[in-house]
């Protein structure tokens, strides 16, 4: 019954938006709607959902036994690595019918290689990109689905504590982050949701880059943003704090950064549209004469991926609604020298939000 609710929601979006025809490949919406895991590889794997036929999918041969253990797509054509994939999406697409059709794509997510197949076996239709109605999809969040979040984010903070208790002066960046990700598994985490970052010293202010073999120095930041996969759902979680000691100015700079973080906290409630989050942060890096030292926006939503709607961006006039979880991570960062972002995930509730991350957010020194 959960996967049917699923798949009338997309029915509705398709209708919303005017397609006849959504092609998924291996991913989050395809996981979504069936519960099934495969992967993007070299046999491509597209599950075509029409509104006016049963959904159905082109696989390799070698993925039949997996494909049936779910319930969706019920039709398959599949084909072997002898006779090639064409003949088999040229047969499914001729089955559904689609010429004069609309058929989208997931434009964030389809490799140019499955869109230009579909093309190809589809003469006569339109292939348009549906990246954004698609994500409305799983932008508001059951009750299952907050389980596994929750369940998440309390494996990932658990492993923070244990790593924090852990890192030594002389440690480097790789080995501190070897420790958090053996702690995420052995607590319980069936992956991680995206490459651990994990910073020291003047490497802090490296938003998007994974460790280094820099050794931790006594005085250092040490940022850590992370997060632990449970059945699929992605925390995303970041702390900084201080290795050995912190000094004056290090402490203002923290100080601003938790002001943020909790500015853009109590910004989130229902009606809300999403970009006052971002302002509500911004604004007090404003107020302290740190504006030149924004790199990126407030937050993002997280779920099956960890990064999805909704955006916490300036400009974003969507308004929050109760099942929405996503992160606010304002931070600031002083090239070469020192950078500090607090991350939480937060969800919105009838009345108002909560933070799922409860790890202390007051200045650290381990």
């Amino acid at each position: 019954m959960k996967y049917q609710a699923r798949l009338e929601k997309l029915y509705a979006i398709m209708r919303g938006a005017g397609l006849d025809v959504v092609a998924l490949i291996p991913g989050p919406n395809h996981r979504y709607l069936t519960n099934a895991v495969h992967y993007v590889l070299e046999r491509p794997i597209v599950a075509f959902y029409p509104l006016d036929k049963e959904p159905l999918a082109v696989i390799p041969e070698l993925e039949i036994a997996l494909f049936e253990r779910h319930a969706l797509p019920s039709q398959i054509v599949s084909y072997t690595d002898a006779e090639g994939y064409q003949g088999a999406f040229r047969q499914a697409l001729n089955g559904i019918g689609v010429r004069g059709k609309t058929i989208g794509v997931e434009g964030l997510n389809m490799r140019f290689f499955e869109g230009e197949v579909i093309r190809a076996s589809a003469p006569g239709a339109q292939v348009v990109d549906a990246s954004e109605p698609l994500a409305g999809l799983r932008l508001h969040k059951d009750a299952d689905e907050i389980a596994a979040l929750r369940r998440a984010i309390a494996i990932s903070e658990a492993a923070l504590a244990a790593t924090f208790a852990e890192v030594k002066v002389g440690m480097s960046e790789i080995e501190a982050a070897a420790i958090l990700e053996g702690h995420i598994h052995a607590l319980g985490g069936d992956g991680l949701a995206f490459g651990t970052i994990l910073h020291a010293g003047g490497n802090t202010p490296l938003p998007h880059l994974g460790p280094l073999d820099y050794r931790i120095q006594h005085g250092d930041p040490l940022i850590v943003d992370f997060g632990a996969t449970y059945e699929g759902y992605c925390a995303d979680i970041t702390r900084t704090v201080f290795v050995g000691a912190v000094n004056a100015e290090q402490r203002e700079f923290y100080a601003v950064a938790r002001a943020a973080n909790e500015a853009g906290r109590a910004a989130a409630a229902p009606g809300v549209a999403c970009e006052a989050v971002d302002i509500a942060a911004r604004q007090v890096f404003i107020d302290a004469g740190y504006e030149h030292l924004i790199r990126h926006r407030t937050g993002h939503g997280i779920g099956l991926e960890a990064h999805e709607a909704p955006y916490m961006v300036v400009g974003n006039q969507r308004l929050l609604e109760p099942g929405m979880v996503f992160t606010v991570e304002p931070g600031i960062y002083r090239a070469g020298e020192i950078g500090v972002r607090i991350e939480d995930n937060i969800l919105i509730t009838q009345d108002g939000s909560e933070s799922l991350t409860s790890f202390e957010r007051d200045l650290m020194v381990i």
